[in-house]
């Protein structure tokens, strides 16, 4: 995963030409509704990258809490969740440290070890960006309330900003909901299992190389996921296909979307063991919100295991909440897995948030 970085000249360009204000106020009385923006806006002293779309202002704001982290929504959201324009306004920010929130503020190449170190990215701080997006977004939009939906390490994240200021949401949906190391203790262990019932001896040298989380090599997450991914493929449908918009598909957005996801990544599971992701302990310390949550969980999901994210929910307590396993889904979005999302925020959020 740990990938060389382009530094072309060209490449060390800054989105300036793309920054802007973000939508208006919604005006219940104008003729046209719709809404399409992007640009940076000032998150915590730093610019960071929204998009606003919807086909009606008035209609409830989502906002997406990507994964990775370092990997937005944003180049693919159109392909994704274009549909949900209807009845939403969708909102994708790029994080601190992804994609063009990178590329703004970042050099677009390899950091050396000391911008690394000096450059801090912890959970508090992104929860502290989501709580400013969340309530940039509310005086905007004019919405009293959002809905907050999250990804992977953005579910993980999302609970965070959840658990910080649930007054600021309807309701929260996480997808593929990461809860801490656990879920690598079990994949680690499905993955073992796998590989015994396959046959697969290259994929068990590996693992057994690797041993049971946690681990000091970054590399040795990038390796696990690999492995998981080729069995996920062969139980799930397939995924969309993961092409850019073309208002992202230039070099200068190829090449902060890969220096963040290289740097995301790196905090992420540290440079020796102690990164973000040794620190969550959503089943020890966040086992209460105060709004409705509501999970979706590919049933053949390997990275984070439907019995860690069951055993988290068994134990969670909010106002309401509901676990829905999706068929022929893994951690990765693909039909099922978004179909199943998509009800969810129709049935159940949609009717919260009017």
């Amino acid at each position: 995963m740990i990938r060389r970085l382009l530094t072309a000249a060209l490449l060390l360009a800054q989105f300036t030409s793309h920054a802007g204000s973000l939508a208006p106020a919604c005006d219940a009385s104008a003729r046209d509704r719709a809404v399409r923006e992007q640009g940076f806006v000032e998150i915590n002293g730093q610019p960071q990258w929204l998009t606003v779309t919807g086909q009606d202002c008035r209609n409830p704001v989502l906002l997406f809490v990507h994964g990775g982290p370092g990997n937005p929504n944003t180049p693919f959201a159109d392909a994704l969740f274009g549909a949900w324009a209807k009845d939403f306004t969708l909102v994708q920010w790029d994080q601190r440290g992804a994609g063009r929130s990178y590329g703004r503020n970042l050099p677009v190449r390899e950091l050396a070890p000391a911008e690394f170190d000096g450059t801090p990215l912890t959970l508090d701080l992104l929860a502290a960006d989501g709580i400013a997006v969340a309530e940039h977004l509310r005086r905007r939009l004019g919405h009293a309330k959002l809905i907050l939906t999250g990804g992977s390490w953005g579910a993980a994240l999302a609970v965070e900003m959840a658990h910080l200021r649930p007054g600021l949401f309807h309701a929260y949906v996480g997808v593929a909901q990461l809860v801490g190391p656990a879920d690598l203790a079990a994949s680690h262990a499905l993955a073992l299992q796998r590989a015994r019932e396959l046959g697969d001896q290259p994929a068990l040298d590996t693992l057994q190389a690797l041993g049971a989380p946690p681990w000091t090599d970054p590399r040795s997450f990038g390796k696990l996921r690999r492995i998981l991914r080729g069995y996920e493929a062969r139980r799930t449908a397939p995924g969309p296909a993961w092409t850019p918009a073309a208002d992202h598909a230039g070099p200068q957005d190829a090449a902060a979307y890969e220096a963040g996801e290289a740097f995301s990544f790196l905090k992420f599971v540290g440079l020796q063991g102690d990164g973000m992701l040794w620190q969550l302990d959503l089943p020890g310390r966040r086992t209460k919100l105060a709004l409705p949550v509501f999970l979706v969980q590919g049933e053949e999901d390997l990275l984070t295991p439907a019995a860690v994210t069951q055993a988290w929910f068994d134990r969670l307590t909010a106002p309401a909440k509901k676990l829905v396993i999706v068929h022929r889904a893994g951690h990765d979005p693909n039909g099922p897995l978004l179909d199943a999302q998509w009800r969810v925020l129709k049935d159940a959020v949609l009717p919260l948030a009017r």
